[in-house]
C-alpha cells in the first residue's frame, strides 16, 4: 500500500491530534530541561497546519509536506519550528515530483529529514537532542525500505522510542538543556519524545500493525 496525498493529509492532521494529546507531557519535559515550552509551541504549529489544510488543497505528497513546513517555520518559537521545518522540508524536497509515496521514498524522505535537521542544529547521536530519536528511525526505515510503507514507519517508530529513552541518562551537549551539564542527566529529551510520538503516529495512520 502507498501514501497518497490524500493519505497523508489525513496522517497529517492525526499528527496534530497527537500533539495535542501530548501536550502537557511535552511541557512537563521540557520544565525539567528547557523553558517548558515545546509542548505548546509544537501545539501551536499543528494547529496552524490544521488552520493552512482548511484553505488550501495540497496536489501531491510534497506539496503536503512543504505546507507543514512553511507553517511551522513561520508559527513555531524555540528550536523546534526551525528543525521540525527543515525536517518537513528536505522530505518535500525528497518527494518532489512523486504521486505516490512506496516504501523506499518514505525511508528516503526520513533520511533527508534527518540530514536537514542534522545541517541545521549541528547535533548528533548522543546529544541529548531530537536526533537520537531520528537517528535511529531513519536507520530501521532504510533497512526496512523494501516493504510496506506501513512497515517503514513501524520500524522507524519503533525505533524512535528506544532512541528516545536511550536519551535519560545522557548529559545534554545542545540547546538550553546543555546549560545544566550533569543536571540534564536522568530526564527524557523532550524533541526526543515529540519525534518518536509523531512518528508512531504516522505509522499508526499507515495501518501499522
Amino acid at each position: 500500500m502507498t501514501c497518497t496525498t490524500e493519505t497523508l493529509v489525513a496522517a497529517v492532521r492525526g499528527l496534530a491530534g497527537v500533539v495535542a494529546e501530548h501536550r502537557t507531557e511535552l511541557i512537563d519535559l521540557d520544565r525539567a530541561i528547557g523553558d517548558a515550552d515545546h509542548g505548546e509551541n509544537l501545539n501551536r504549529g499543528f494547529t496552524a497546519v490544521l488552520s493552512a489544510l482548511d484553505s488550501s488543497t495540497p496536489d501531491s505528497p510534497s506539496a503536503m509536506l512543504k505546507l507543514v513546513a512553511t507553517t511551522l517555520i513561520s508559527k513555531v518559537g524555540g528550536a523546534s519550528g526551525p528543525l521540525l521545518g527543515t525536517a518537513f522540508l528536505r522530505a518535500a524536497t525528497a518527494t518532489a515530483g512523486q504521486s505516490e509515496l512506496d516504501g523506499a521514498a518514505v525511508a528516503a524522505a526520513l533520511k533527508a529529514a534527518l540530514d536537514g535537521v542534522v545541517a541545521r542544529g549541528k547535533a548528533e547521536v548522543g546529544d541529548k537532542t531530537m536526533v537520537d530519536a531520528l537517528a535511529p528511525a531513519v536507520q530501521a526505515a532504510t533497512e526496512a525500505a523494501g516493504e510496506s510503507v506501513a512497515d517503514v514507519l513501524a520500524a522507524a517508530a519503533s525505533a524512535a522510542e528506544q532512541g528516545a529513552e536511550s536519551t535519560i541518562p545522557l548529559v545534554a551537549r545542545k540547546g538550553r538543556a546543555s546549560y545544566l551539564g550533569e543536571r540534564s542527566a536522568g530526564h527524557l529529551d523532550p524533541g526526543a519524545r515529540s519525534t518518536a510520538l509523531l512518528l508512531r503516529s504516522l505509522a499508526n495512520s499507515a495501518g501499522a500493525r
